[in-house]
């Protein structure tokens, strides 16, 4: 039985499990470091407690503290959120010897999954399409013979660790020979480990993530697509579901894929299996995330399943209450991350008061906040400060009410990324779907950061006005946005 539950996370994901916890009249704990003692989480449990500095390496990564307080405040299970312990197979097994729930997959699943090599070798057992390259870490001549082989240009990445970002890349031998030693270098510094893996790099790419459950009785659904394809390395941006780069057949075959990785890893609980998608409509595996994500809330606005409800349930021992026929996605849904960096300054990490701050409503929104006014955004964590989410009957609709609430939205006292959102959804490569992941680098123009000339600024005005006037038409001087058009196309039946 699960009577209390200890979040062991902090931000807008500990808000959004705890509230599900309350619905399921769970009794919850929080865990804070000094640093969030005014946190919105801490205000919202029943009870809290402080586990350290604020260094997450001092306080949110230290599972023996995340175990003691679970036990002393009584608590059954341990929903780790995401990033921090979540995927740590150390940490899921110390809370099975000390007699707590880990709500997430086994042990022995998050260890295969670690692995790139262990989960490229599974996934090559069950037949299904992998890129090019190497099921095992490989010397430097390996490498460079493994790349004759599978061709060039192509990427390195380090054997260990959870981070699929390609170390580096090469289109020839020399290139190849020249890079290893650098990429050894940051393989040992991110993982610990200096191993490498080679594989082919496909350029022009889409990310497409699946979304699964998985009970103790062996069943596995999928609750759709999600595309992430607008991102920066190692930072995701805009998420959106269903995705428009899949037709029906398509995305038949890359969800029935994703189902199968599952039930080979005997997965449990909530996870997203990642797949690329190339321009020819080729897709290959890339990992199992084996917790919740950061973009379940499309997943749940077009499915109107509770996946946080789900995992409790199935951490409690529960049979999945859903078959897959019982899945039945409907509408659009959009997700911005709202980010504590500057896009004008390399998306540099920016602390600050929050001295107002004003979040958005209406019909078909969602606001995941993980800060309120007073606080004060330190530089110890991922600088996620909330998502937005936007639902509509059609890709149309949700971006019309994505720009509307993105003009309504205001954070004083920290720079945030709201000024690059708006810019993204004015773009028309975005309206047409027409991005991969490499999109903001190499073909997004951001808005420029420079101060305003404001005697330009009233020339403009003036001029505008007077055109006004001498054609009688009033709103003459305000120009319409795409957003906008688009939301006048739609009340004429456009959509249609």
């Amino acid at each position: 039985m699960i009577n209390k539950v200890l979040v062991a996370n902090r931000g807008e994901v500990a808000v959004r499990v705890l509230r599900t916890c309350r619905e399921l009249g769970l009794e919850t704990v929080a865990v804070f470091s000094e640093a969030d003692r005014e946190a919105p989480h801490v205000r919202y449990a029943d009870a809290a407690y402080c586990i350290g500095p604020p260094p997450a390496e001092q306080s949110y990564l230290r599972g023996e503290r995340l175990i003691r307080v679970a036990l002393e405040s009584g608590a059954q299970a341990i929903h780790p959120g995401y990033r921090f312990l979540s995927e740590s197979p150390d940490f899921a097994r110390a809370c099975d010897e000390a007699g707590l729930i880990f709500v997430g997959p086994r042990p022995e699943t998050l260890q295969l999954l670690g692995s790139r090599t262990a989960a490229r070798r599974m996934v090559r057992r069950l037949r299904l399409p992998l890129l090019p390259g190497t099921d095992q870490a490989l010397d430097d001549a390996g490498l460079l013979e493994a790349a004759g082989r599978v061709g060039y240009p192509v990427s390195l990445k380090a054997a260990g660790g959870k981070d699929e970002r390609s170390i580096c890349s090469a289109s020839s031998p020399d290139e190849l020979q020249a890079a290893i030693p650098r990429a050894r270098q940051e393989a040992q510094a991110a993982c610990g480990d200096d191993a490498l893996l080679l594989e082919r790099l496909v350029e022009n790419v889409r990310h497409i993530e699946v979304q699964i459950l998985g009970d103790h009785q062996g069943r596995v659904i999928h609750l759709g697509e999600r595309e992430c394809s607008i991102q920066r390395p190692n930072q995701k941006l805009i998420e959106e579901a269903p995705s428009r780069a899949l037709d029906g057949v398509l995305r038949r075959r890359v969800c029935r894929a994703a189902v199968r990785i599952g039930r080979a890893a005997g997965y449990i609980g909530a996870g997203a299996v990642e797949f690329l998608l190339d321009a020819e409509g080729n897709f290959y595996f890339l990992r199992l995330k084996p917790r919740l994500q950061v973009g379940h809330t499309v997943t749940e606005a077009i499915t109107g399943i509770d996946i946080v409800k789900a995992q409790l349930r199935i951490a409690a021992g529960r049979e999945l209450r859903y078959a897959q026929k019982d899945v039945l996605p409907r509408g659009w849904a959009l997700e911005c991350r709202i980010l504590a960096h500057d896009p004008f300054n390399n998306f540099a990490p920016c602390v600050g008061h929050i001295s107002r701050l004003r979040e958005p409503g209406g019909p078909g929104i969602r606001v995941d906040s993980g800060v309120c006014e007073g606080l004060t955004v330190v530089p110890d964590y991922d600088p996620l400060l909330a998502k937005l989410v936007a639902w509509g009957e059609t890709r149309g609709v949700a971006i019309v009410r994505m720009r509307r609430v993105l003009e309504e939205y205001q954070i004083v006292g920290v720079t945030t990324n709201l000024e690059l959102h708006r810019a993204l959804l004015d773009s028309h490569r975005f309206f047409g779907g027409q991005f991969h992941t490499r999109f903001l680098e190499e073909q997004f123009i951001p808005p420029s950061s420079e101060e305003e000339d404001y005697l330009a600024a009233a020339l403009t005005a003036a001029l505008l006005d007077w055109r006004r006037r001498a054609r009688g038409r009033e709103g003459e001087a305000r120009s319409t946005s795409r957003w906008k058009m688009l939301g006048r196309w739609d009340l004429q039946g456009g959509s249609r």
